[in-house]
């Protein structure tokens, strides 16, 4: 029998959200400087990022990305910040409710095209924890703010007609909440068998995962599309205070993006990301092993490589247009912003590709804060963090009361001082094939996973930052893992 962790244990495993700096003082000292005294929020989500980001690489291969750059030079970049759940549907509602996954039970992804959110009331809610949340844009508007989205907040795709973006919590949403991507356009395709390919590719026939070219305009391109009503938001005159979320779905799959930015990536100057052959012989199988036999098997991953680096350039082009944007108007001196990635990417890394797993590459996403009149340009923040304490952290910073439903903890002591450590790890949980549920626990120097079917892992990031070495049957661990066990939720 499951049960869902409750709130004091999240509480107990995440602190209760008390700050160093205090409800209200950090709206008051935007008040002093003269301006408003409620704070504008630019919220800004990126899909399927990984580290290879500018302010994160460690590794090659390097992504172009000058304004991710130019984000991280302007506040704080958390170095080791993680996803609730390593998919689009349970992240981004962690993120939006504040409320973590083995809490809610809403641990993967959902298509139920319902025409209306599923995750609150529907087929697809859990165990119905949800019902009564708040959510982040409605939080806001009930203490006066408007609330603007555009782009892909809460889960959507391309191609899937589908959305789980509520319409009730917005003032404003473009192109609707419903359909919160814009058209997309896409390249010729050209059958596999015809290009010489195996049959079997992931997803079929439809060629989502890809990577192509596009001969277009980059204005005929869905993100910009989505950052152009943003941009257009901003210069706006807004007599109340405004939450503005933009949602950019770059670098998600396929990986079609204009030529220009495959361009930037020679294939013949591509690098593979580090990996071990035989990586998953003593780790958990995540059941996708296929998707990279097929990538062997067409000499693709050279291929897709170059698509990835060249979507995640785009979405960085697009940042830069809404930052020169932002930057041009009257709000920037009074606006907190924060961009984030649901969750992160493999790249053939365990023989894998995309996300479903609870390692490095799929927890680990860019996340980045700039408090006017609080963080330090340029700073960097080692401690492990959550995606689920972007809720209280905001709230926090606006001057607005946390509501008791998160589960995470304000960010604001860290976003004051940098080399602050928190006590408490960074906790994943995501739903695997056969009813397996699993839980990662990283800390700043750990990484340890429990799957339900009691199969363990841990990882030394102090010697293994790529998790080649699983450490849970050496019994001199004995100790790490009991005291990281005391994070795991119950589920």
């Amino acid at each position: 029998m499951t049960r869902s962790i409750s709130r004091r244990g999240f509480l107990k495993m995440f602190g209760a959200g008390v700050s160093a700096v205090g409800l209200g003082r950090y709206t008051s000292l935007l008040a002093g400087q003269g301006k408003v005294a409620r704070p504008n929020v630019l919220f800004i989500a990126v899909d399927d990022m990984n580290d290879w980001i500018g302010p994160l690489a460690n590794h090659l291969p390097r992504a172009r990305t000058p304004n991710l750059d130019r984000l991280a030079q302007k506040g704080v970049t958390f170095t080791n910040a993680h996803c609730a759940g390593p998919v689009c549907h349970p992240s981004r509602v962690s993120v939006m409710t504040g409320v973590h996954p083995s809490r809610s039970g809403i641990i993967n992804n959902v298509f139920t095209s319902t025409g209306k959110p599923t995750w609150r009331t529907g087929p697809d809610s859990g165990r119905g924890v949800l019902k009564d949340v708040v959510t982040l844009s409605q939080h806001f508007r009930d203490h006066g703010y408007r609330a603007y989205g555009v782009g892909k907040i809460y889960h959507a795709l391309q191609w899937w007609d589908g959305s789980e973006c509520p319409a009730e919590d917005w003032d404003e949403y473009y192109p609707s909440a419903d359909k919160p991507i814009p058209t997309w356009v896409r390249p010729t395709l050209v059958p596999d068998e015809q290009a010489g390919l195996t049959r079997g590719r992931p997803l079929g026939d439809r060629q989502l995962f890809g990577a192509r070219p596009l001969q277009v305009r980059e204005e005929q391109t869905s993100d910009h599309q989505v950052v152009q009503w943003a941009v257009s938001k901003l210069k706006q005159k807004h007599e109340a205070p405004f939450f503005l979320a933009c949602g950019i779905f770059r670098p998600h799959i396929p990986w079609e993006v204009p030529q220009k930015y495959f361009d930037m990536y020679p294939l013949d100057e591509i690098q593979l990301p580090p990996h071990q052959q035989d990586d998953l012989k003593d780790a958990f199988s995540h059941g996708r092993e296929r998707w990279h036999q097929w990538v062997l098997e067409n000499d693709y991953w050279e291929i897709l490589v170059q698509g990835y680096l060249a979507s995640i350039s785009y979405a960085d082009a697009q940042l830069g247009r809404l930052l020169d944007g932002f930057e041009a108007s009257e709000y920037a001196d009074n606006t907190i912003v924060v961009l984030w990635s649901d969750h992160g990417m493999h790249i053939g890394e365990k023989e894998n590709w995309e996300k479903f797993t609870l390692w490095e590459e799929s927890t680990r996403v860019p996340c980045f804060f700039v408090a006017p009149g609080l963080t330090k340009a340029g700073s960097r923040c080692a401690s492990p963090v959550s995606l689920i304490d972007i809720y209280p952290t905001l709230c926090e910073l606006a001057g607005l009361p946390i509501p008791t439903q998160c589960d995470g903890e304000s960010l604001a002591p860290l976003l004051k001082d940098v080399a602050k450590q928190r006590s408490a790890p960074a906790v994943t949980t995501f739903g695997f094939y056969r009813g397996i549920v699993g839980h990662s626990v990283r800390s700043q120097r750990w990484r340890y996973i429990r799957y339900s079917n009691g199969f363990e892992e841990l990882y030394d990031h102090s010697q293994d930052i790529h998790e080649y070495t699983n450490l849970a049957g050496d019994e001199k661990y004995a100790e790490v893992i009991e005291d990281l066990s005391r994070y795991v939720p119950t589920y």
